[in-house]
């Protein structure tokens, strides 16, 4: 009886030490698994099945500072949420209290590892992953992204920033280009027009030298445009005589002419009148489209910057009336003094079928003609 009850005793103290070591062992991996979350660099959270407080880091605490004072194992999370929604701890909650708590344990309950950003009170972002452990737990990651968002945000502005000069400048120079090649384009035409006529010698000097200072002139505008990246027409080595178009001379050609300037008006009547074309001429998109349903012509040259109705309005009118009613599709022909690429792409995009920059030269307009007749 003594021996058994020694062994009895021996066995009950033998299995207390093996507890304790056990307990002191688990203790030393629960001091090693803190030292270990302590020293990450983001906020880590773990959560049991009920969404209740197990395990949490110093930076976890130090991010939720305003509400750490209620982190304690067993307390809830969206316990201390509600409280920190109640001080103003989250700036989206404002107004949207229990919606946004709603939304915030829908994303608890799924915790698919989705992403999701947070902004708090004192102006810090931070995103937030969440997933479930195999005993059906959460693990919480908080990432604090504030440097991140600011410097997108900086990115952002600069972008933007960035794309309004550039509006800027493409705008400036749609206007230089427009407000330079329109005068140019009368010039030009005008002293073409005027080199084949009868002239004495010395009006025919004079006549040269206007030429010659047109020319130059034309140089200098296209050189500068082209410095602002604008797409300039290119400069043919082709014939600039009005007197040999490449149209029948007594073609009968009836064309309408949309341009607001007087002038340039003038120079495209001399250029057809020299190719036994009829032309009509109207000083705005919406006369053009009026006269183009009230008579029909062989081909339409449409200005694009115009009053009352500019030149893509109104080639857009005539292409939809032609659809709506199923008629014969009249060629139309861009001559404009905006001729970037933005400007080529939207007149082709309303249905030109071409684009001719000013100032305007006989044998390409002529070329572009015969190649949209022909087509």
């Amino acid at each position: 009886m003594v021996w058994d009850g020694l062994r009895s005793w021996a066995t009950r103290l033998l299995g207390g030490k093996a507890i304790a070591a056990a307990r002191a062992e688990a203790q030393i991996a629960q001091d090693r698994l803190r030292d270990a979350i302590d020293a990450l660099p983001e906020g880590i959270v773990f959560l049991d099945a009920e969404g209740r407080y197990i395990l949490w880091n110093k930076r976890y605490s130090e991010i939720y500072h305003r509400t750490a004072d209620l982190f304690e194992p067993g307390a809830r999370l969206i316990d201390t949420l509600r409280v920190g929604v109640e001080r103003g701890d989250y700036p989206d909650a404002i107004g949207r209290e229990e919606e946004w708590l709603a939304e915030r344990v829908a994303k608890l309950l799924t915790a698919t590892g989705e992403r999701h950003e947070q902004r708090t009170a004192n102006g810090r972002w931070l995103m937030i992953e969440e997933r479930r452990t195999s005993d059906g737990g959460v693990i919480g990651l908080r990432v604090d992204i504030t440097d991140m968002k600011r410097q997108a945000e900086a990115l952002e502005q600069a972008l933007a920033h960035a794309e309004a000069a550039h509006r800027a400048k493409t705008e400036f120079l749609s206007d230089m280009s427009h407000e330079l090649r329109t005068p140019l384009n009368g010039v030009v035409g005008l002293t073409r027009a005027l080199q084949d006529t009868a002239l004495d010698p010395r009006q025919q000097a004079l006549v040269a030298d206007i030429r010659a200072s047109a020319d130059a002139l034309e140089v200098l505008v296209m050189g500068l445009l082209d410095y602002g990246h604008v797409d300039l027409a290119p400069d043919r080595d082709a014939p600039d005589q009005i007197a040999h178009p490449p149209l029948h001379p007594d073609s009968g050609l009836k064309v309408l002419v949309a341009d607001d300037n007087p002038t340039n008006r003038k120079v495209i009547e001399l250029m057809l009148a020299a190719a036994g074309a009829r032309p009509t001429t109207v000083e705005n998109g919406l006369q053009a489209v009026e006269a183009w349903r009230a008579s029909s012509f062989d081909v339409v040259l449409m200005d694009l910057r115009m009053p009352v109705m500019d030149g893509l309005a109104a080639i857009r009118t005539i292409r939809e009336a032609e659809a709506a009613g199923d008629l014969h599709r009249t060629p139309v022909i861009v001559l404009s003094a905006n001729s970037s690429p933005e400007d080529r792409r939207a007149t082709a995009d309303v249905g030109a079928d071409g684009h001719i920059g000013k100032p305007i030269r006989a044998d390409e307009l002529f070329h572009s003609l015969a190649a949209a007749l022909e087509s």
